[in-house]
């Protein structure tokens, strides 16, 4: 396919912000640099500052203009790559759907109607449409991952020393290690296979079972032992530490109605002694997985359903809609309270859109992580 700035001008013809998932466009936007990722066009999601461009934070109230981009994107820019614009996410990247105040709600390509997923739904939408080969994103709690599953591509959300992180969606495995600088590695490894909701009870409908089944069964074909594993006993434990951490990040937000404020008076609620007790389990989960699972890695859904109509999410309570999106992916945000790497590849299934399968390391490098993913996205 051809994602020239050129191609993109004749693709962005007719489409209306809904089906193309900007908030701001300038595709003559000139690179502030030359090097390995001359050629790329991609866009930046709009929680994170580009200079020249407005940041509305998902919502037009917040919108302001920064006189300096953000350092992850200003490299990229340094190395050849052109931003062309902002992809859409809700307001303060705070929930699973895309739907920010005030500006258009991007619709999935998959299923017109529905969610794309969040918080990087604009930039799903993007390279599930064509428009982009990549496209900049971030993810807290599966920001990256779960609108990737949603619109049937890639999302790779790197290891790091914070909850959230920055990364890409893509329409390849080999594409997202190129735009990390990685070179993929086929581990040898030990993959546990999770179907069981971790962090809530839920149902997990038959088609994303199937997926995960089945992508167990292309590893085990690949020489990889694969073994049916269970919940470990602290999951609800580390989930209650991830909502603490999460909601306290916001307990100083500027006052906000609806959701966002509920997610701040949350965070207010939490004491230091929380936090600490939070950021102890931090320090010892990876040793813990490791310890209770025995595995390299572990094989779950990305989702427990296909994406639900635009405006599901926000018609609940507040505290019905979070819960709601914890059921709609309850393993993701593991790997982020864990600082260790995930990845969500499509998985084709029968008379239906493909799926999201999800891997998340738990000894494995980035780089080997990649290199498994690559076995069922080749």
């Amino acid at each position: 396919m051809d994602f020239s700035v050129e191609q993109l001008r004749a693709d962005l013809h007719g489409l209306t912000p809904e089906e193309h998932g900007f908030t701001y466009l300038d595709v003559d936007r000139e690179p502030s640099g030359r090097g390995r990722l001359s050629g790329w066009v991609l866009s930046a999601k709009d929680l994170c500052d580009v200079r020249g461009m407005p940041t509305t934070l998902g919502n037009v109230d917040r919108t302001y203009y920064p006189e300096h981009s953000d350092a992850f994107v200003e490299a990229l820019e340094k190395q050849g790559a052109r931003i062309i614009g902002k992809s859409s996410a809700p307001e303060l990247g705070l929930r699973v759907d895309t739907e920010p105040v005030g500006l258009p709600h991007p619709d999935n390509p998959l299923y017109p109607g529905c969610t794309p997923g969040g918080s990087s739904g604009g930039a799903a939408v993007q390279v599930a449409r064509g428009l982009l080969r990549a496209a900049h994103a971030s993810d807290g709690g599966g920001s990256i991952r779960v609108p990737a599953a949603a619109c049937g591509v890639v999302g790779f959300k790197p290891a790091g020393k914070e909850m959230g992180v920055q990364g890409f969606i893509t329409r390849t495995v080999a594409d997202n290690a190129f735009l990390h600088g990685h070179r993929m590695i086929t581990p040898r490894a030990r993959i546990g296979l999770l179907v069981e909701p971790l962090f809530c009870d839920a149902n997990v409908d038959a088609h994303h079972l199937r997926a995960a089944r089945e992508a167990a069964q292309r590893l085990q074909a690949a020489g990889f032992t694969v073994v049916p594993i269970s919940p470990y006993p602290q999951a609800r434990a580390t989930f209650a530490h991830f909502r603490n951490t999460f909601t306290s990040r916001l307990a100083g937000l500027n006052p906000a109605a609806g959701y966002t404020e509920w997610i701040a008076q949350q965070g207010r609620r939490v004491s230091s002694a929380e936090l600490a007790a939070a950021r102890a389990h931090v320090r010892q989960l990876p040793d813990l997985l490791a310890r209770e699972w025995g595995v390299d890695a572990i094989l779950t859904p990305m989702l427990t359903t296909d994406p639900p109509r635009t405006g599901h999410f926000l018609s609940l309570p507040h505290a019905e809609n979070f819960a709601a999106q914890t059921r709609w992916s309850p393993w993701g945000s593991l790997f982020n309270m864990a600082r260790l790497p995930a990845i969500s590849v499509p998985w084709a299934v029968p008379n239906h859109p493909p799926v999201g399968v999800h891997l998340g390391g738990i000894t494995l490098s980035d780089a080997a992580l990649l290199g498994l993913a690559h076995i069922l996205h080749p």
